[in-house]
Formats: structure tokens, C-alpha cells, sequence
């Protein structure tokens, strides 16, 4: 359930509608937009009843959620969430892309993956620090070494980083580096991380489950937003299905489905969601024009000597003939590509 009040509603007025909610036991959620500020009541709302809010001075109406998701939900904020990060916007009329390699491999790579990407456009440096492998035996990551390889891209480049955190007790050390947290796919149900990162005052990247529902995404979603952490983008990166050719299935469908549903970001990961660099180009179009906020690339300079994904990245020249190609789709449906930069 969700209280919004009126645009001239005192703070009295907010503080009684908060003080009887309070008094039946339940939570608040506090939004505060440019028109409205919206009162989220969080718990059993079976204690109270719509008619018991609407009657009090400042309310302009009182709406049920129906869905599972209540923080998440659409019906709950009806602007979308957009994340400021040091002058660069995500989930803002821009669209936003983030690229870098799949694993940071060693500091002249990294460096010189990072100086491409920022000249092509990027604002956000991905890469991974610590690798969840399907096989024990691949590639898993230099940890806090990788974390400090990226602070120092950071450092010459302005980019901002995002990589993935995949263990609670991990959440202080990566937050101290990262700029924003990636859930990966097999972590997206971790509940004891959800709550962690939750209580974090890093903006999160949830990636979608291969075999998750979009509701399931969303309940997830919901776990962090509860633990006090409001800054959640989510990122579609591909489900399992039947087919072969492809190393998931990009469900793009999802894209305007969960911005009608929620009002979080949303971003796209053309490079997992087929696994093949060569569709990347063609699926990141697809993306913008579905209305993604942003996207999440991999990007080596030798894509054929990856330590990991290979296979999936482009080379940093196919990074910018991307770039080059974005721009056209975002006009076409009033919106533009973010601007390298956007840490000044």
C-alpha cells in the first residue's frame, strides 16, 4: 500500500500519517519526488485500511500493491529511479554503457582496455576481480589485486567501476574499491548477500538468474530496496533455453516488461546473453530501442588470448564502430547515448 500526498501537504500533515502507520505496527518507505512525496506502508496491511489513511489532512490518495514486490513496483514510484554517480546519470533520459573486459587479467591490459573504452565513450569500467567459474579450474579472478588494478584505471581515466561482489563477507572490502556492486546471475537468489548489499551504500547491479522468472528478479530486487538500499539497477543478461547457437537466450521482451512493472533502471548484457561477439552489436541496438537504460559490454584488446569470455568480447576498434552505432537507434526514440566524462 502506498500513501501519496498532496503537493501542499505540511510536514505535520506527513508526520501524522506516518505516526499512524507506525501505530499499527507496520514500516515506512519514504520517496520524496519533485510533485509528490509518496508514503510506502511496508508490512501485513491487513492492520489497516485504505479509508483509515485517506481521511487525513495532506493525503491525495491511498493505492493498494497487488504485486509481490512493493518497493519495486511501478505502482509504488511511478518515476523512474535514476542513480547519480558523480555527475553521470543511470536510468536518466541517457542511455549508459558500461564495457571492459570480463576479468581483470593483469594491470597493462586492464589499463589499456580502460584508455579504449573511455575514448569510444564509456562511463563505466566493468570487470571482474573475483570470477565465479562454472569449472574449478578456469581463471578465477587476482581479487583484491584486480580491485586495486581497477582503482587505478579509475584514477587516470575518470571511469567509474562496477564488478562483482560474490560473498557477504566480501561486501565492505569491494565497496571500498567498486563504485557499483554487481550481483552476478548464479548469486542473484543469495539472500544473505541481498541483504548485505542492501545495508550497503553502494548502488547495486542485479543480474537477472539464467533460470529466474521476472517476478523472482524483481522479489530480489525487493530484498535489497528493504534493507535500505534504494539505488538498484537491474540487468537483463540472457536465460537458458533450448537453443544451441546461442550461449543464453536475450530475453529483450523483459526490458519493457519490468520498466512497466518497476521503476527501477534497467540494463542490458548483450555479451552473456548470446555469448557470441558478433550478435553484441546487433542486440545492443535492440536494447537502446526497447528502452534500456544501459549497457554492459566486455570488451578486450586480444578478445583470442581472454582469459575469460573471449569468444563474447569485442575488440576495442568493435567497441567503437558500437558506439558509433548507438546513437542513431537512442534519437529515434528521444533519448541519447551518455557521454564519456561523466565523473567531472
Amino acid at each position: 500500500m502506498i500513501v501519496v500526498m498532496r503537493k501542499d501537504a505540511e510536514k505535520n500533515d506527513l508526520e501524522g500519517v506516518i505516526e499512524r502507520i507506525e501505530g499499527v505496527g507496520l514500516d515506512v518507505h519514504l520517496s520524496e519526488g519533485v510533485e509528490h512525496t509518496i508514503v510506502g506502508v511496508v508490512g501485513d496491511v491487513r492492520h489497516i485500511r485504505p479509508e483509515d489513511l485517506q481521511v487525513l489532512p495532506g493525503v491525495l490518495r491511498v493505492v493498494r500493491i497487488m504485486h509481490p514486490f512493493k518497493l519495486a513496483s511501478r505502482e509504488f514510484q511511478g518515476e523512474t529511479t535514476e542513480i547519480v554517480l558523480n555527475g553521470c546519470s543511470i536510468g536518466g533520459s541517457a542511455v549508459t554503457v558500461m564495457a571492459g573486459p570480463c576479468a581483470v587479467e593483469d594491470r597493462e591490459t586492464l589499463l589499456e582496455t580502460a584508455r579504449g573504452v573511455r575514448a569510444a565513450g564509456a562511463q563505466v569500467l566493468r570487470g571482474g576481480a573475483f570470477k565465479p567459474r562454472t569449472s574449478p579450474y578456469s581463471f578465477q579472478g587476482l581479487g583484491e589485486e584486480g580491485l586495486q588494478i581497477m582503482a587505478e584505471a579509475r584514477e587516470e581515466t575518470g571511469l567509474l567501476i562496477v564488478t562483482e561482489v560474490l560473498s557477504p563477507g566480501d561486501v565492505e572490502l569491494v565497496s571500498g574499491y567498486a563504485d557499483i556492486l554487481q550481483i552476478g546471475a548464479r548469486n542473484m537468489q543469495n539472500y544473505s548477500l541481498l541483504h548485505e548489499v542492501g545495508a550497503s551504500d553502494r548502488p547495486v547491479l542485479l543480474k537477472r538468474g539464467m533460470m529466474s522468472s521476472v517476478e523472482e528478479w524483481l522479489m530480489a530486487a525487493e530484498y535489497v530496496l528493504s534493507g535500505g538500499n534504494h539505488r538498484v539497477m537491474l540487468c537483463e543478461r540472457g536465460i537458458r533455453t533450448f537453443e544451441g547457437y546461442t550461449r543464453n537466450t536475450l530475453d529483450l521482451s523483459a526490458v519493457p516488461l519490468v520498466k512497466s512493472l518497476s521503476h527501477l533502471p534497467v540494463v542490458v548484457d548483450p555479451s552473456h546473453g548470446t555469448g557470441r561477439s558478433d550478435l553484441v552489436p546487433a542486440m545492443s541496438r535492440a536494447a537502446v530501442a526497447a528502452g534500456a537504460d544501459g549497457l554492459l559490454v566486455e570488451v578486450h584488446p586480444r578478445p583470442e588470448k581472454a582469459l575469460s569470455d573471449g569468444p563474447q568480447s569485442l575488440t576495442i576498434p568493435g567497441f567503437e564502430a558500437l558506439m558509433e552505432g548507438l546513437d542513431p537507434v537512442a534519437r529515434s526514440i528521444d533519448r541519447s547515448v551518455a557521454v564519456a566524462g561523466c565523473t567531472g
